[in-house]
């Protein structure tokens, strides 16, 4: 369903669904990849949680946040979806409560990607001061700020929504998604601010710290050089996310090339803003840096009893293997 902010009726929607044996087969492959992605960020989180030495460096601290909380994104994301094709339609009061967790991590996304960015700054180019800067109750601190940042950016649509919206509205079925429900002027001129900043603060940071650790890479210095890749990949990461942005003008720009695909558009588009840049977060941290992966990988093929005999937990991970 379309609603419009000033026709308070509801009209038809045009329709681009599946036919049945197609919509099945997407939904397989949405939900196949979104289980797949999400135990291996939870054998993360299980690793984090299971070693002490981890949740003593902030590193890994503001990596796990941004794990957790892509298994949120990637979670309401693909109830989202599921949502669309089984129903097409749902009450906007139950809409809101799916959008919102779904919005909040998205917005979440590249400022800690950008928190991050800072870590690596501070721990390559000011080495002596990084244990007095990056502490654990100040990484906690900094996750707090990211999440009211989120907070600032998103709640007041739903004040918006109360204040200009009739009670009825609540009420009626619409096709989920953010600019359906908080479809306000005010509303849409906030996001577009909104994302305006966030990306503008995030770019600034990673482009100055990047520079900043290439002129100390070029003294050969190994963690220096593996610090600048990390960056990039943040910047890959943030590339990644900055197509949530654009996607209405990327969806409307390839329906004008291919105007009977709209559906598989949909799909593609889908598949690369919600879940391939929850995919890349494992690889950054998880596969590259190898005092997480010494740990990571005992429990991504097992589960391993700390508290059973060694020899048990030797055999246990001689079956991983």
């Amino acid at each position: 369903m379309n609603l419009t902010s000033g026709n308070r009726n509801v009209t038809p929607a045009v329709n681009y669904r599946d036919n049945f044996v197609i919509a099945v087969g997407k939904n397989v492959i949405v939900v196949v990849l979104g289980i797949t992605i999400n135990y291996i960020n939870a054998t993360m989180v299980h690793t984090f949680n299971k070693h002490h030495i981890l949740k003593l460096n902030p590193r890994y601290i503001l990596f796990i946040h941004l794990v957790f909380n892509d298994m949120i994104q990637l979670t309401t994301s693909i109830t989202l979806f599921v949502f669309t094709y089984t129903f097409h339609t749902i009450y906007v009061s139950l809409c809101c409560l799916l959008i919102l967790p779904a919005v909040f991590t998205t917005q979440n996304t590249p400022l800690n990607l950008a928190f991050m960015a800072a870590e690596c700054y501070i721990a390559v180019c000011i080495p002596l001061r990084y244990n007095y800067i990056c502490t654990v109750k100040r990484t906690y601190i900094v996750i707090g700020i990211v999440w009211t940042m989120s907070s600032l950016s998103v709640l007041p649509d739903v004040f918006i929504l109360l204040a200009t919206e009739p009670l009825e509205f609540l009420h009626a079925r619409v096709f989920c998604k953010r600019d359906g429900v908080f479809r306000s002027i005010y509303s849409l001129r906030k996001r577009d601010a909104s994302h305006i900043f966030f990306l503008v603060v995030v770019w600034i940071t990673l482009f100055y710290t990047y520079f900043r650790i290439l002129f100390v890479a070029k003294a050969a210095d190994t963690d220096a050089k593996k610090a600048r890749n990390t960056i990039l990949l943040h910047g890959f990461q943030v590339l990644l996310c900055m197509i949530t942005y654009v996607q209405p003008m990327l969806r409307d720009f390839l329906i004008y090339l291919f105007p009977g695909g709209v559906a598989s558009i949909n799909f593609v588009i889908f598949i690369i803003n919600q879940i391939l840049p929850r995919f890349v977060s494992p690889i950054v941290y998880g596969l590259r840096d190898n005092t997480f992966r010494k740990y990571f990988k005992r429990y991504l093929l097992c589960t391993i009893n700390e508290n059973s005999h060694a020899t048990t937990t030797l055999k246990a991970l001689s079956r991983c293997r």
